[in-house]
């Protein structure tokens, strides 16, 4: 069995009465392009006596180089977490590039197991996704791949591993990916990134107790011990055991302010490279949320008094006037026990005020679908498709364990989305699960939202490339098959994506460049 389904097991099914043990570190990072260093130390001691100071770099130019090696991590001053890096940071460098360079980034691998890269989001050509066993074979400890690729949307995306991705991401294998406009008339004053995860208190959790998991031990430091956690489904339990919220690898009062000066025009770009979607809400602004997932919104309004949710894998660029000076929080507002984790202060150059409070008042979520303003869009729901997929996402109990199912089947026995080049694609996409949330992430093209719970998009146009899906909600989506290749679409709550939750979109004629090598150990989720 593997890690990671023993994992969604010890999640899931406390009501199958399965007893297990597991190992799962504490994970957790982020990125900034304007951002102070991260603490971070050698990796042959798990209590180092000195934690060094790592900045995270902005990597710019057509040549860049990513090694995946162990590290340390300091997310407060009580706390260091062993993590998987990029260039010995968590996150990875950012990167950062114009609208229509050609890259050449080459993965060197210095960790005790394969691993590959992913650009979340980017369209790039299918052999450079990045996919075990599906576009490439995983990059082999001491071994080096070179990925070759041109950037032509602009946009805010990140960068993970998708080899065993459920338990490398959750160890900090990510960084962030902007691609500048080339063609950009008047950029911001600031220009921030802001990642956000969240992490264990303990490095390892004994979940004992045999048949009767309501005497677990979850042990001193996670504010568990004793909890009876039978019959809880993996959308509570998972706020209760990953109780460390972290923006840009720090949480609470360790955190870096964001730094701006009255008049200035400030942008926020958010990513969430956790599990567990965030509820944002900036104090003493409206703000206009710019883009969604790097695409653009048409004419945004104002917010004010509303949250923004950003589920995982999801990317969110906001834009404010610093019209109001003071000292003021960028914070998540859910009532999870990591919640408070999240406090970003909004900082005023010269302000001399006391420092801000967190903001306890309920507040309504947005709705991105009635958001902006309507415009001529590439597809409408009343046109002629070529291809129309339905996907009843689900959780199951299979053969005692529990999955995460597409139309009842798991990985890799999902029926695929079989398409032609130039073919227009209709998908529906319909949360059957009583409580887990599925943010469906499509690789390889954007998709246009169509409409959410049988109501059309009201609002801008909404291209994305990873949707949230309530459960009971369902959306229509729609895109242009144009980029040949197989396609992974899964949930990146990369848990469900591990035991199931994953189908490919196949184009017919297709042909992947390569072989699989059994021995590569390929682990695509």
């Amino acid at each position: 069995m593997t890690k990671a389904k023993t994992l969604i097991i010890l999640l899931v099914t406390a009501v199958v009465g399965v007893g297990l043990f597991f190992i799962v570190k504490g994970m957790g990072g982020g990125s900034m392009n304007n951002m102070p260093g991260m603490e971070m130390g050698d990796s042959s001691d798990s209590q180092p006596a000195a934690v060094q100071n790592v900045p995270v770099e902005v990597l710019t130019g057509n040549t860049i180089s990513l090694t995946a090696k162990t590290g340390k991590l300091q997310i407060d001053a009580k706390t260091t977490k062993e993590v998987w890096t990029y260039n010995g940071s968590v996150p990875g460098p950012q990167i950062r590039v114009k609208q229509g360079a050609m890259l050449n980034i080459t993965l060197k691998n210095e960790l005790p197991e394969p691993t590959t890269i992913h650009w979340h989001g980017l369209p790039i050509p299918n052999n450079m996704d990045g996919i075990p066993g599906v576009t490439m074979n995983a990059v082999q400890p001491g071994e080096s791949f070179t990925y070759q690729f041109k950037v032509d949307v602009p946009g805010s995306y990140w960068y993970h591993s998708h080899q065993n991705g459920v338990e490398q991401v959750d160890k900090g294998l990510y960084g962030s990916f902007i691609v500048e406009p080339a063609d950009e008339q008047a950029k911001p004053a600031r220009d921030y990134t802001v990642v956000l995860d969240e992490w264990m208190e303990q490095d390892g959790m004994s979940m004992g107790g045999g048949n009767n998991m309501a005497g677990m031990d979850m042990g001193g430091n996670s504010g568990m011990s004793g909890m009876d956690m039978k019959g809880m489904s993996e959308a509570e339990m998972m706020p209760l055991m990953y109780t460390i919220y972290t923006a840009n690898g720090r949480s609470g009062s360790a955190i870096e302010p964001l730094k701006v000066k009255q008049g200035e025009k400030v942008r926020i770009r958010l990513i969430n490279a956790g599990y567990i979607s965030h509820q944002l809400h900036l104090q003493g602004h409206a703000f206009k949320i710019v883009a969604t997932d790097g695409q653009p919104i048409n004419n945004p309004p104002g917010v004010n008094g509303q949250l923004l949710n950003i589920a995982p894998g999801e990317r969110y660029d906001i834009e404010f006037e610093a019209n109001n000076p003071g000292n003021w929080l960028l914070e998540e507002h859910s009532k999870n026990p990591g919640a408070k984790g999240i406090t970003i202060p909004i900082v005023y150059e010269g302000f001399k005020g006391k420092p801000a409070k967190a903001d306890n008042s309920e507040l309504p979520v947005l709705d991105i679908t009635q958001y902006g303003e309507a415009a001529q869009a590439q597809f409408t729901l009343d046109q002629k498709y070529d291809v129309e997929y339905t996907m009843d996402l689900n959780t199951e109990t299979k053969d005692g364990e529990m999955a995460f199912t597409i139309n009842g089947k798991t990985f890799p026995d999902t029926d695929p989305i079989k398409v032609k080049t130039g073919d227009k694609v209709k998908v529906k996409l319909v949360n059957k699960s009583p409580e887990d949330i599925h943010p469906m992430h499509l690789h390889g093209v954007f998709f246009q939202v169509l409409s959410k719970n049988g109501v059309p998009v009201s609002g801008s146009p909404l291209i994305k490339d990873t949707l949230n899906v309530l459960p009971g909600e369902e959306y229509e989506i729609a895109f242009l098959a144009d980029n040949p290749g197989n396609w992974l679409f899964h949930c990146h709550d990369l848990g469900h994506a591990a035991a199931g939750m994953m189908t490919l979109v196949k184009y017919e004629g297709f042909k992947p460049d390569f072989t699989v090598d059994p021995n590569a150990n390929n682990r695509p989720e």
